[in-house]
């Protein structure tokens, strides 16, 4: 359900397809509300002047045209700022702009703002039309009164699409997407629902549930499986974690029963199982921690390339990394499993060390930033910051991570 809702929420559509069933619904309340005024069974709304029919088609009209221009409009400027975006910081950042909800609230309010005035339209009558003259006054009254919210929508529009597109805007966003990826894989500690102690459990016993198609894992279902497992007393091994590709076959989840003996899997669990295991044609960083902070990465190396020759970007994305990296530096280490109501772990994960997150960074900024006097600094400066909040076997990493930003034909540290 979670990844379902995390879909939702990204797609383009979403909000304008309830907003305009809200604009229609809003429209046909408020017709009916105005003959309920004309049969005088309600009181007329004061401060709003009579309309005469061609009067009343004439600014519907005249609101329906402007804001499907403005609505193609935004929608086209926002097309070109993907195009951009995409050729210039890389085409996996397109997705911050789509799961954007202020820029799908302006698409929304300018496609409702067209259905609420076509809805009314239709129900202006003249006594050529039928012999029963209607006119909705209030109903086009509050279509006027959305078009001019609407110049208010359009001028925020204008300016958020300019703000966003700022590399510094970008990179607030992927580094928000990484804050929130490392606060769930990383813990300073055990609670009532995590361990980050090793999970010791004997390799027989086991039974596979393999992917029925192919795909990135973008997203693990971990309370399903976590109630799942606590129900049916059996212990879930998630061994496609986010962001790995899995084909058809491929084994996703493994599950073991309390006493050691292998379970049988007939075709509903493994249906549950596999539903608890999203896959999708490309990562997201929803829990993806190395994609959250490749992201980052990314947008570092593109400017560090010959066509941009930016190196103050990868300065900045060094330091939009710093307040994330330097916490799960100092005290936190992968959750290893999560616990059932009893306290017994119940579904293993399997994230990557941090050590290899930050190895990762430096030896990719240590390739393509080499010979770039402000990127080393700016790596010098993260090395040091985290070489001050390290313990003793994380602090020698450090070193050879920082030698590596000079000497980028140095090994990985392992």
């Amino acid at each position: 359900m979670h990844a379902l809702l995390v879909r939702i929420r990204e797609s383009f559509w979403f909000l304008p397809a309830v907003l305009g069933v809200v604009a229609i619904v809003a429209a046909q309340l408020l017709v009916t509300l105005d003959r309920e005024v004309l049969d005088g069974r309600v009181p007329a709304v004061p401060f709003l002047d009579a309309l005469s029919a061609g009067g009343g088609r004439s600014i519907l009209t005249t609101i329906g045209t402007a804001m499907l221009t403005v609505a193609g409009t935004s929608f086209s400027i926002t097309i070109s700022v993907l195009a951009t975006t995409s050729s210039t910081y890389g085409p996996r950042l397109v997705r911050n702009f789509t799961a954007d909800r202020a820029n799908q609230l302006v698409l929304a309010a300018f496609t409702s703002t067209f259905l609420y005035a076509m809805v009314v339209l239709r129900t202006v009558h003249t006594d050529v039309d039928d012999g029963d003259p209607f006119v909705p006054v209030v109903a086009i009254h509050v279509a006027v009164l959305l078009a001019v919210l609407d110049v208010g929508v359009l001028v925020f529009f204008i300016h958020h699409i300019a703000s966003s597109t700022q590399i510094t805007s970008l990179q607030r966003q992927v580094q928000t997407d990484l804050r929130a990826a490392v606060d769930e894989a990383y813990r300073d500690g055990d609670d009532d629902r995590r361990t980050i102690a090793p999970v010791v459990v004997p390799e027989d016993g086991w039974s596979a549930v393999r992917a029925a198609a192919d795909g990135y894992v973008q997203s693990v279902e971990w309370r399903a499986l976590t109630a799942w497992a606590g129900r049916n007393d059996r212990l879930v091994d998630v061994v496609a974690t986010p962001g790995r590709y899995v084909i058809q076959g491929d084994v996703v989840v493994r599950v073991r029963a309390d006493g050691g003996s292998r379970p049988t899997v007939d075709t509903a669990t493994a249906r549950t199982l596999r539903a608890a295991v999203v896959l999708g044609t490309a990562r997201t960083p929803v829990q993806d921690v190395e994609f959250a902070l490749q992201q980052l990465v990314e947008i570092a190396v593109r400017g560090l390339a010959s066509g941009s020759n930016d190196p103050y970007t990868a300065v900045s994305a060094l330091d939009m990394a710093t307040p994330v990296l330097v916490p799960l530096w100092r005290d936190r280490a992968a959750v290893t499993a999560l616990l059932g109501p009893d306290g017994a772990p119940r579904v293993l994960q399997h994230w990557p060390a941090p050590e290899d997150l930050v190895a990762g960074l430096f030896a990719t900024v240590g390739h393509y930033g080499a010979g770039q006097p402000l990127v080393e600094r700016a790596a010098d400066r993260l090395a040091g910051r985290l070489e001050q909040q390290a313990s003793q076997r994380r602090r020698g990493l450090v070193a050879t991570m920082r030698a590596r930003t000079v000497d980028p034909g140095q090994d990985s540290p392992a």
